[in-house]
């Protein structure tokens, strides 16, 4: 019996305005190749790195959210390979003084946070040669790696949806990757001793989905390889996923391979004698983090389904965050809010920008009079549907529309006999038993009165007088 080992390594572009040694702007998505770039990102000779204090920032603040700690001394170091997306022939990085050491997400342990800045993008789909896309060369990259001390492929998974969550938290890393802002690299070996096997790695994958399958496929294939009494050989791995299944790309490079020495163009960081980096007003600053956000949810009465639902999605959390600060502890409006924006407003606002759709303000305003029954749920929904894209003050709306609830049981019970004596048709048809007549009666009720009266006290009205 075989026990796999996984450690992971994971980079993540940082949301910075700039790239990370020099102040081209922060755009590897931008629509023309080779536009945001200048003489540091190319390699230019004479040219000199600056380092990017909103990166480190960003970095120490994820360093802090995790529990790490805090390097007082950090420096860069020059990682040394040769490719064409490389073009100083050495990536700036960090080896031996990391920005962060330790923490923890999601039980598992991180060896080290550090660093270093983005290659640029390699195209092969023109033809038969490649391209260069400068676009992305310098953007700062926070490389994270954790302890070998994952085992199956559900927890590698999990591990890397709870990273992205924490990164989108803390507003440092869109961290898409479908976009290439989150890559990640899983390091595998599986062993029948308590001694860790040969190891492989499998770069780049580019969702949870391949990150699992990836670790599964290769469990599977090194448990045949030594099943039938071959060797596992250590090397870098890619992932095809038409066919689901490893591929060999090269033998695996060891630290000394990549001739690591320390950048003399960039000066040392002594962090504790640098106020912008003190501990205290990082942890000041941090946001809630999703393990809370769990647990502050649960609290008021949300299902798992529906925290996830929310804390999964970046423009949901925002607008229940902002919610939950309106509600100060009104937790029957905050669940009926919560349960609108699942199912009538989320699916309106989905694809949009947080900034272009009705403002948390507004709609906790409409299920305060929902909550408190000036408002049938009829006229909530209608108002939701009709408002989801712009930012309307609903109260106003109701006002100017008439849709208080306004209707006693003396006005709603003329409503009925009116409506019964003018459509002697639906109520022949009830009295011979079909049921669905009712339902058109009570639509005759709700459109006169705009929806601003009680269905359930319409129906008992309509049942009594249709005795």
């Amino acid at each position: 019996m075989y026990k796999p080992t996984i450690g992971l390594e994971i980079h993540a572009e940082l949301k910075t305005k700039s790239k990370m040694f020099c102040g081209c702007v922060n755009d590897p998505h931008a629509s023309e190749p080779n536009i945001n770039i200048c003489p540091i990102c190319l390699a230019h000779p004479g040219t000199l790195p600056v380092a990017n204090q909103e990166a480190i920032l960003s970095v120490l603040l994820f360093g802090t959210a995790v529990n790490g700690k805090l390097a007082n001394y950090s420096e860069f170091d020059r990682k040394n390979y040769f490719y064409p997306d490389i073009p100083k022939a050495y990536q700036i990085s960090q080896y031996a003084f990391p920005f962060v050491e330790g923490g923890e997400v999601s039980g598992v342990k991180l060896t080290r946070v550090h660093l270093e800045e983005d290659t640029a993008r390699s195209q092969h789909d023109k033809g038969d040669y490649s391209l260069v896309d400068f676009n992305r060369a310098g953007v700062p990259l926070m490389e994270l790696v954790t302890e070998p001390v994952i085992h199956d492929a559900k927890t590698a998974g999990d591990f890397a949806r709870e990273l992205q969550l924490i990164l989108r938290s803390l507003r440092i890393s869109d961290a898409n990757m479908e976009k290439g802002e989150m890559r990640v690299e899983a390091n595998i070996s599986i062993s029948a001793t308590k001694e860790l096997g040969t190891k492989v790695e499998v770069k780049n994958l580019n969702s949870f989905k391949s990150v699992e399958l990836a670790i599964k496929y290769e469990i599977e294939r090194q448990t045949k390889i030594l099943d039938e009494g071959g060797e596992v050989q250590q090397e870098t791995l890619g992932w095809d996923e038409a066919k689901l299944k490893t591929y060999s790309q090269r033998s695996k490079e060891t630290a000394k391979d990549y001739r690591y020495f320390p950048d003399p163009d960039l000066p040392k960081m002594k962090l504790t004698e640098m106020e912008q980096f003190n501990e205290l007003p990082l942890k000041k600053s941090l946001p809630i983090l999703p393990k809370n956000k769990r647990l502050k949810y649960k609290d008021i009465g949300l299902t798992s389904v529906q925290i996830e639902t929310i804390i999964q999605s970046d423009i949901l959390d925002r607008y229940f965050s902002e919610l939950f600060v309106l509600a100060d502890g009104n937790n029957n409006v905050l669940l009926m809010s919560a349960n609108y924006l699942l199912t009538d407003l989320s699916p309106l606002i989905a694809e949009l920008c947080y900034e272009t759709v009705l403002s948390p303000k507004h709609f906790y305003e409409l299920m305060t009079v929902l909550q408190a029954r000036k408002i049938t749920s009829r006229v909530a929904k209608d108002l939701i549907i009709e408002n989801a894209t712009n930012d309307t003050d609903l109260l106003t709306l109701i006002t100017e529309r008439d849709l208080y609830v306004n209707f006693d049981d003396k006005k709603l019970t003329a409503l009925v006999k009116d409506i019964i004596e003018n459509n002697s048709k639906a109520v022949a048809e009830y009295k011979a038993g079909k049921v669905t007549a009712l339902q058109f009666l009570l639509g005759q009720a709700m459109k006169i009165t705009k929806g601003a009266s009680d269905p359930n006290t319409l129906r008992k009205i309509f049942e009594t007088e249709l005795l």
